[in-house]
């Protein structure tokens, strides 16, 4: 009886409909790929299913002309027994602004109306203030509510800041906590203890989040497993590892014949491992899979720069024909975070460190140039950063306009009933008015292109392709 109450099984949420495809093929897998095999996903037992949110409602529309509705209807209908998991971008949704409240909140709604039952809530900042109305929406839905941390190291990321934090959306009403690894940063032993910390602080379930990047996080898996960790993220093997995440069934076997087995049928995964090999293979064949993202990038914990965005500053000076200056701006990385309040380096901060970073070593200047972008978080329009931007810094950046210090959602009037009617001549399904809110332009293509397919026009007459936001 004593063996029997030191069982803590570890749950398992997988990521192959969501995170994994996002990461290691651009978010291309289509709901036909995805279908076939949802039934054996469903039986497998799984904590929840990932497989909505995060780019994947873009990629719909702009690369896959599918409706990302139809897709989370699609698989609702066959995954009886299990959760479906979205990941949400607080008030930004899964767009690249704040959004008004009425949006967040209708955009819940029709989330947890479509299908899903567990909604991951981050921002990029750790602003809580850029969490509470989608906590909120999710939980008058009846949804469960899973609250990020965006994990990133710094002077002031200290236990102390997580344990704070985590609290603090504990009292906002989070039903669990996610630690979102983006980066591959926590190693582990220091998950051991930041798991320790939190399980003592909060009463509700913790849930681990990272990606390999780093090559490291299969082992603070089990670290934080065995601190109390109550569910891992993993991916089905033909699409784990390299950006993605650790290999579902080699977490399964890990824990096996532990007091975390989870159980799950090896068997039974094998069969859905199978089924995506086909796909990876396919990927690979159309150069959707770039080997360099399967790897290890030790420099992700050299430099604590996510592997994504090592890539896409390997890209802005090859463009400008300065590849010679990469190790300048990965030391500026730093330099120009810790000036903007140590900002973790998630979608969208990242990217605005990282190109203000590139700026900065090619005019030779420290901020002789500044993106709008830079000039948007310094002035306080994403939130309020981990640490106060410095004066003289903002003096540098914003000039003389002061800085917001509100919750930027409270600068924005309700937006709904605006954007319907802007866009009533395409309507048809009350979800089609969210699209066209997170993605205007495109959106706007996809709805001309649906009404061609059901009219027979050549769908080669309407424009496929918009390159305004980048997936």
């Amino acid at each position: 009886m004593a063996e029997e109450m030191k069982k803590r099984p570890v749950k398992i949420t997988d990521t192959i409909l969501r995170d994994a495809h996002q990461s290691l093929i651009a978010t291309r897998m289509t709901t036909e790929d995805m279908l076939p095999i949802v039934e054996k996903l469903d039986k497998v037992g799984f904590h929840a299913l990932e497989m909505w949110g995060g780019a994947t409602f873009d990629s719909c529309l702009r690369f896959l002309k599918e409706d990302p509705w139809e897709r989370l209807r699609k698989i609702r209908a066959v995954a009886k027994n299990t959760k479906l998991q979205m990941l949400l971008r607080g008030q930004n949704i899964l767009g690249y602004r704040h959004y008004a409240d009425d949006v967040v909140e209708y955009f819940v709604q029709k989330s947890i109306a479509n299908g899903i039952d567990i909604i991951r809530i981050f921002d990029a900042l750790n602003d809580p203030r850029n969490l509470e109305t989608a906590i909120k929406a999710t939980k008058k839905e009846k949804g469960h509510a899973q609250v990020a941390v965006s994990y990133t190291l710094s002077e002031v990321h200290t236990l102390e800041y997580y344990v704070k934090l985590a609290k603090q959306l504990e009292n906002m009403g989070a039903d669990s906590i996610c630690i979102k690894d983006m980066a591959g940063l926590l190693l582990p032993y220091s998950a051991y203890e930041l798991v320790s910390a939190l399980k003592k602080a909060v009463k509700i379930p913790i849930n681990m989040h990272g990606h390999y990047t780093s090559g490291v996080v299969a082992m603070t898996y089990m670290k934080a497993v065995e601190a109390g960790a109550d569910i891992i993220d993993t991916a089905m093997s033909p699409f784990s590892m390299g950006t993605s995440q650790p290999a579902t069934e080699v977490m399964v076997e890990t824990f096996k014949n532990t007091p975390y087995d989870s159980g799950l049928d090896q068997t039974l995964l094998s069969e859905i491992a199978d089924y995506f090999r086909p796909l990876r293979e396919k990927a690979m064949d159309e150069g959707l899979l770039n080997p360099k993202v399967l790897g290890v990038d030790i420099q992700t914990l050299l430099y604590q720069v996510p592997g994504g965005m090592l890539s896409n500053l390997v890209s802005q000076l090859k463009q400008q024909g300065a590849e010679n200056k990469y190790y300048d701006v990965l030391q500026e990385v730093p330099r120009v975070r810790a000036d903007f309040g140590y900002p973790p380096l998630v979608t969208p901060t990242s990217q605005i460190v990282g190109t203000q970073a590139v700026l900065n070593v090619l005019t030779g200047e420290r901020y002789k140039m500044v993106t709008k972008e830079s000039k948007a978080l310094v002035g306080g329009e994403y939130g309020r950063t981990p640490v106060p931007i410095s004066k003289e810094i903002q003096k540098i950046i914003i000039g003389n306009e002061k800085p917001i210090t509100c919750r930027p959602a409270d600068l924005l009037k309700p937006e709904l009933k605006e954007i319907e009617a802007k866009m009533k001549q395409y309507k048809e399904q009350e979800e089609d008015v969210l699209s066209y809110a997170l993605f205007p332009q495109v959106a706007e293509e996809f709805f001309k292109y649906r009404q061609a397919q059901k009219t027979k026009i050549d769908p080669a007459l309407v424009d496929q392709e918009s390159k305004v936001y980048p997936v």
